[in-house]
Protein backbone atom coordinates (compact mmCIF):
# COMPACT_ATOMS: atom_id res chain seq x y z
CA UNK A 1 0.00 0.00 0.00
CA UNK A 2 1.33 3.64 -0.48
CA UNK A 3 1.30 4.51 3.43
CA UNK A 4 4.77 2.31 4.53
CA UNK A 5 3.34 2.64 8.29
CA UNK A 6 1.95 -1.04 8.76
CA UNK A 7 0.13 -0.65 11.88
CA UNK A 8 0.29 -3.36 14.23
CA UNK A 9 -4.01 -5.22 15.33
CA UNK A 10 -4.63 -7.60 17.83
CA UNK A 11 -6.96 -10.17 17.34
CA UNK A 12 -8.51 -12.08 20.27
CA UNK A 13 -7.96 -15.75 19.96
CA UNK A 14 -9.70 -18.71 20.82
CA UNK A 15 -8.69 -21.79 23.31
CA UNK A 16 -10.46 -25.36 23.44
CA UNK A 17 -9.32 -27.99 25.60
CA UNK A 18 -6.92 -31.07 23.65
CA UNK A 19 -4.90 -33.75 24.27
CA UNK A 20 -1.39 -33.48 24.38
CA UNK A 21 0.83 -36.60 24.69
CA UNK A 22 -0.60 -38.29 27.45
CA UNK A 23 -1.86 -34.83 29.24
CA UNK A 24 -4.85 -32.64 28.82
CA UNK A 25 -3.86 -29.26 27.42
CA UNK A 26 -5.73 -25.96 26.50
CA UNK A 27 -4.87 -25.04 22.83
CA UNK A 28 -4.65 -21.51 21.59
CA UNK A 29 -6.22 -21.24 18.37
CA UNK A 30 -7.42 -18.26 15.54
CA UNK A 31 -8.77 -19.01 12.26
CA UNK A 32 -6.69 -18.34 9.31
CA UNK A 33 -9.14 -15.92 8.04
CA UNK A 34 -8.88 -13.31 10.53
CA UNK A 35 -4.88 -12.59 10.27
CA UNK A 36 -5.31 -12.83 6.55
CA UNK A 37 -7.79 -10.17 6.33
CA UNK A 38 -5.63 -7.77 8.42
CA UNK A 39 -2.88 -8.92 6.18
CA UNK A 40 -4.43 -8.26 2.97
CA UNK A 41 -5.35 -4.93 4.25
CA UNK A 42 -1.64 -3.51 5.25
CA UNK A 43 -1.24 -4.20 9.09
CA UNK A 44 0.79 -6.76 11.12
CA UNK A 45 -1.69 -8.89 13.10
CA UNK A 46 -0.79 -10.30 16.60
CA UNK A 47 -3.16 -12.89 17.96
CA UNK A 48 -3.28 -12.22 21.74
CA UNK A 49 -3.96 -15.16 24.43
CA UNK A 50 -6.31 -14.56 26.85
CA UNK A 51 -4.62 -12.36 29.41
CA UNK A 52 -5.45 -12.15 33.42
CA UNK A 53 -4.19 -8.98 34.84
CA UNK A 54 -4.98 -5.70 34.39
CA UNK A 55 -1.23 -4.86 34.06
CA UNK A 56 -0.87 -6.97 31.50
CA UNK A 57 -3.83 -5.91 29.25
CA UNK A 58 -2.69 -2.48 29.29
CA UNK A 59 0.98 -3.41 28.42
CA UNK A 60 -0.04 -5.32 25.53
CA UNK A 61 -2.29 -2.35 24.42
CA UNK A 62 0.62 -0.07 24.32
CA UNK A 63 1.89 -2.44 21.31
CA UNK A 64 -1.41 -2.14 19.32
CA UNK A 65 -2.88 0.39 17.21
CA UNK A 66 -5.62 -1.31 17.11
CA UNK A 67 -7.98 -3.94 18.27
CA UNK A 68 -10.47 -7.09 16.32
CA UNK A 69 -12.48 -9.12 19.01
CA UNK A 70 -13.08 -12.04 16.97
CA UNK A 71 -16.05 -14.75 16.92
CA UNK A 72 -16.20 -17.97 18.15
CA UNK A 73 -18.69 -20.68 19.20
CA UNK A 74 -19.69 -19.60 22.82
CA UNK A 75 -22.12 -17.51 24.00
CA UNK A 76 -21.59 -14.66 26.82
CA UNK A 77 -22.93 -15.47 30.28
CA UNK A 78 -26.29 -13.31 30.55
CA UNK A 79 -24.83 -11.78 33.93
CA UNK A 80 -22.67 -9.33 32.51
CA UNK A 81 -25.94 -7.57 31.43
CA UNK A 82 -28.03 -8.55 34.60
CA UNK A 83 -30.01 -11.32 33.03
CA UNK A 84 -30.44 -14.69 34.34
CA UNK A 85 -29.74 -17.57 32.15
CA UNK A 86 -32.83 -19.44 29.88
CA UNK A 87 -32.57 -23.11 28.53
CA UNK A 88 -31.11 -21.93 25.35
CA UNK A 89 -28.10 -20.55 26.40
CA UNK A 90 -25.68 -21.65 24.59
CA UNK A 91 -21.51 -22.98 25.86
CA UNK A 92 -20.06 -20.21 27.76
CA UNK A 93 -16.15 -19.18 28.02
CA UNK A 94 -15.89 -17.16 31.19
CA UNK A 95 -11.85 -16.60 30.90
CA UNK A 96 -12.29 -15.67 27.20
CA UNK A 97 -15.10 -13.59 27.98
CA UNK A 98 -13.56 -11.79 30.72
CA UNK A 99 -10.37 -10.77 29.27
CA UNK A 100 -12.46 -9.65 26.01
CA UNK A 101 -14.50 -7.05 28.27
CA UNK A 102 -11.33 -6.47 29.72
CA UNK A 103 -9.53 -5.44 27.16
CA UNK A 104 -12.30 -3.98 24.82
CA UNK A 105 -13.12 -1.60 27.61
CA UNK A 106 -9.52 -0.46 28.48
CA UNK A 107 -8.97 -0.17 24.42
CA UNK A 108 -12.58 2.03 24.58
CA UNK A 109 -11.10 4.18 27.08
CA UNK A 110 -7.49 4.95 25.34
CA UNK A 111 -9.60 5.54 22.20
CA UNK A 112 -7.89 2.99 20.47
CA UNK A 113 -10.08 2.01 16.61
CA UNK A 114 -12.04 -1.12 17.58
CA UNK A 115 -13.66 -3.47 15.20
CA UNK A 116 -16.08 -6.56 16.97
CA UNK A 117 -16.77 -9.44 14.53
CA UNK A 118 -19.95 -11.40 15.25
CA UNK A 119 -19.35 -12.25 19.07
CA UNK A 120 -16.68 -9.40 19.15
CA UNK A 121 -19.84 -7.36 18.17
CA UNK A 122 -22.10 -8.83 21.06
CA UNK A 123 -19.12 -8.14 23.25
CA UNK A 124 -18.66 -4.71 22.35
CA UNK A 125 -22.17 -4.23 23.34
CA UNK A 126 -22.28 -5.98 26.55
CA UNK A 127 -18.86 -3.90 27.55
CA UNK A 128 -20.81 -0.58 27.47
CA UNK A 129 -23.61 -1.72 29.16
CA UNK A 130 -26.02 -3.06 26.31
CA UNK A 131 -28.00 -6.52 26.53
CA UNK A 132 -28.47 -9.67 24.47
CA UNK A 133 -31.20 -12.05 23.27
CA UNK A 134 -30.08 -15.17 24.56
CA UNK A 135 -31.69 -17.20 21.60
CA UNK A 136 -33.44 -15.49 18.67
CA UNK A 137 -35.81 -18.33 18.49
CA UNK A 138 -36.80 -18.35 21.60
CA UNK A 139 -36.98 -14.59 22.28
CA UNK A 140 -37.62 -13.64 18.69
CA UNK A 141 -40.16 -16.06 17.46
CA UNK A 142 -41.02 -13.31 14.56
CA UNK A 143 -37.04 -13.38 13.42
CA UNK A 144 -36.27 -14.94 10.36
CA UNK A 145 -33.40 -17.82 10.30
CA UNK A 146 -29.76 -16.38 11.65
CA UNK A 147 -28.42 -20.05 11.77
CA UNK A 148 -26.66 -20.42 8.48
CA UNK A 149 -26.55 -24.26 7.53
CA UNK A 150 -24.81 -23.69 4.09
CA UNK A 151 -21.12 -22.05 3.60
CA UNK A 152 -20.11 -18.97 5.17
CA UNK A 153 -18.75 -17.87 2.28
CA UNK A 154 -21.91 -17.21 0.72
CA UNK A 155 -24.03 -15.01 1.75
CA UNK A 156 -27.43 -16.05 4.37
CA UNK A 157 -29.71 -12.31 4.07
CA UNK A 158 -29.16 -8.91 3.60
CA UNK A 159 -29.10 -5.83 5.76
CA UNK A 160 -29.85 -2.56 5.43
CA UNK A 161 -27.21 -0.12 6.07
CA UNK A 162 -28.42 3.10 7.78
CA UNK A 163 -27.93 6.33 6.31
CA UNK A 164 -25.37 8.88 8.01
CA UNK A 165 -23.61 6.18 9.63
CA UNK A 166 -19.42 5.19 9.42
CA UNK A 167 -20.71 2.04 8.08
CA UNK A 168 -22.49 3.24 4.98
CA UNK A 169 -19.75 5.29 4.47
CA UNK A 170 -17.48 2.22 4.44
CA UNK A 171 -19.58 0.28 2.09
CA UNK A 172 -20.80 2.88 0.07
CA UNK A 173 -24.59 1.39 -0.39
CA UNK A 174 -27.48 1.00 1.58
CA UNK A 175 -27.62 -2.87 1.35
CA UNK A 176 -25.50 -5.41 1.67
CA UNK A 177 -25.35 -9.31 1.64
CA UNK A 178 -24.12 -11.03 4.76
CA UNK A 179 -22.95 -14.44 6.27
CA UNK A 180 -24.99 -15.24 9.35
CA UNK A 181 -24.02 -17.79 11.89
CA UNK A 182 -25.08 -16.63 15.44
CA UNK A 183 -28.63 -17.91 17.49
CA UNK A 184 -27.89 -14.48 19.85
CA UNK A 185 -27.76 -10.52 18.93
CA UNK A 186 -27.83 -7.52 20.57
CA UNK A 187 -31.17 -6.57 22.24
CA UNK A 188 -30.93 -2.93 24.04
CA UNK A 189 -27.77 -0.65 22.71
CA UNK A 190 -24.62 -0.57 25.13
CA UNK A 191 -24.17 3.33 26.00
CA UNK A 192 -23.04 5.44 22.74
CA UNK A 193 -23.31 2.79 20.33
CA UNK A 194 -26.01 3.61 17.16
CA UNK A 195 -27.09 0.60 15.11
CA UNK A 196 -25.73 0.60 11.63
CA UNK A 197 -27.15 -2.54 10.19
CA UNK A 198 -30.60 -4.25 10.19
CA UNK A 199 -31.87 -7.61 9.17
CA UNK A 200 -35.23 -7.71 7.37
CA UNK A 201 -36.94 -9.15 10.38
CA UNK A 202 -35.80 -6.11 12.58
CA UNK A 203 -32.44 -7.69 14.73
CA UNK A 204 -29.37 -5.32 14.96
CA UNK A 205 -26.64 -6.63 12.66
CA UNK A 206 -24.22 -3.47 13.38
CA UNK A 207 -23.13 -0.90 15.84
CA UNK A 208 -20.89 1.56 15.63
CA UNK A 209 -20.05 4.24 18.56
CA UNK A 210 -20.71 8.20 18.30
CA UNK A 211 -17.92 9.21 20.39
CA UNK A 212 -14.54 7.20 19.33
CA UNK A 213 -12.29 7.67 16.95
CA UNK A 214 -13.38 4.09 15.10
CA UNK A 215 -15.72 1.48 17.02
CA UNK A 216 -17.32 -0.58 14.67
CA UNK A 217 -18.89 -4.31 15.57
CA UNK A 218 -20.84 -6.69 12.90
CA UNK A 219 -23.24 -9.27 13.49
CA UNK A 220 -21.30 -11.01 10.49
CA UNK A 221 -17.92 -12.49 9.28
CA UNK A 222 -16.60 -10.11 7.21
CA UNK A 223 -13.65 -11.70 7.24
CA UNK A 224 -14.90 -14.51 5.29
CA UNK A 225 -16.34 -12.39 2.20
CA UNK A 226 -13.59 -9.89 2.15
CA UNK A 227 -11.41 -12.34 -0.47
CA UNK A 228 -13.96 -12.46 -2.96
CA UNK A 229 -16.03 -9.28 -2.37
CA UNK A 230 -15.35 -5.43 -1.94
CA UNK A 231 -17.55 -4.26 0.22
CA UNK A 232 -16.46 -6.60 3.06
CA UNK A 233 -12.40 -5.62 1.99
CA UNK A 234 -13.74 -2.35 2.59
CA UNK A 235 -14.54 -2.44 6.70
CA UNK A 236 -10.71 -3.57 7.25
CA UNK A 237 -9.16 -1.33 4.82
CA UNK A 238 -11.14 1.54 6.54
CA UNK A 239 -10.23 0.13 10.17
CA UNK A 240 -6.50 0.17 9.40
CA UNK A 241 -6.97 3.47 8.10
CA UNK A 242 -8.37 4.24 11.38
CA UNK A 243 -5.36 2.38 13.15
CA UNK A 244 -2.25 4.07 10.45
CA UNK A 245 -3.86 7.33 11.98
Amino acid sequence: MSNPYSPVIGITADFAEGNVGKKSEATLFLAQRYYRAVDQAGAIPLILPPLSSSPAIRRALELLDGLIISGGGFDIHPSYYGEKPIHELGIVKAERTEFELDIALAALKKDLPVLGICGGEQALNVVLGGSLYQDIAVQVPTAGEHQQSNNKTEGGHRVTISDGTRLRAIVGRSSLEVNTTHHQAVKQLGKGLISDAIADDGLIEGIEATHHRFVIGVQWHPEVLAPRRQTHRRIFDAFVTACRS
